[in-house]
């Protein structure tokens, strides 16, 4: 047996063990599907906060913590009898080969373009398959994901239908009007709801304006989520440097500060 090999049996093991209702870690044995689903997700916020800052070292700990993930949930599902950890690498084996006949199979790999026709095609097929249980084209897309994220894959999903515009430009008209409509309820007083409502349909039409210029939009916010903050810190030098406090500053001393960071920021990048 391998050493990987030998390394997964003995994370199996590991959780078991931790599992185990007579000598188990009490934590561990008190957890369900449910209670254990925040911690996956947020596990696989960290190996992508790993990957944005390059950290192999950080990656290969998170990565684990991640594959931990795996393993709790697939031993609670093995004492429950539904499936094993052997199982979950089986279906994902079997996927992906399945996915991939230009690699494992004989037919011949095309395009870029081509090979992605053919991978939507290939999910296409095997949500037919599980047509009896699905009563919409929209199922099985999971509601748990970033709200991006899940915009994005319902959006994808009904466009590979045919419900999508041919280009880009009733895309920005839609984005208008929503915000128009978004201004209007504002200008309406106790319209919280309303103004939720409406914010909540200019960010699906953002999202929408995403994929048609085809751009990712939970990358590209996260992008501007580090460009902000290294803007931010760059202030507060500002700030600190002329011996200011922030929150004694007027609004539009700040915003002169903050364009100075931009122009410090922009002038460093183009050295």
């Amino acid at each position: 047996m391998s050493d990987e090999s030998n390394q997964i049996e003995r994370l199996l093991e590991i959780m078991a063990a931790l599992r185990d209702p007579e000598s188990g870690c009490p934590w561990d044995i008190e957890q369900t599907f449910k209670t254990i689903s925040a911690y996956t997700i947020e596990e696989a916020y960290e190996v992508a906060d790993a990957i944005e800052r390059m950290d192999m070292h950080d990656l290969r700990d998170e990565l684990g913590d991640l594959l931990f993930q795996v393993v709790f949930h697939s031993q609670m599902a093995q004492e429950q009898g539904d499936f094993t950890f052997a199982d979950v690498a089986a279906a994902i084996s079997d996927k992906l080969v399945r996915r991939h006949p230009h690699v494992f199979a004989d037919e011949v790999a095309g395009s870029h373009e081509e090979l992605h026709r053919a991978w939507e095609q290939h999910k296409k097929n095997e949500r037919q398959l599980k047509a009896q249980s699905h009563k919409s084209l929209l199922d099985g897309v999971a509601s748990t994901m970033p709200a991006l994220r899940w915009s994005s894959k319902l959006q994808k999903r009904a466009a590979h239908h045919g419900f999508d515009w041919d280009d880009v430009a009733p895309v920005f008209d839609k984005l208008q009007e929503e915000i128009a409509e978004l201004k209007a309820e504002i200008e309406h007083q106790d319209n919280h709801e309303r103004i939720s409502d409406e914010l909540g349909d200019i960010l699906f039409a953002c999202v929408n304006l995403a994929r048609h210029i085809d751009v990712n939009p939970e990358q590209a916010l996260r992008d501007s989520n580090l460009k902000f903050i290294e803007r931010f810190k760059v202030m507060e030098q500002l700030l600190s440097e002329d011996g200011r406090v922030m929150d004694q500053c007027s609004v539009a001393e700040l915003e002169e500060y903050w364009e100075k960071a931009k122009r410090l920021l922009s002038t460093d990048e183009h050295r």
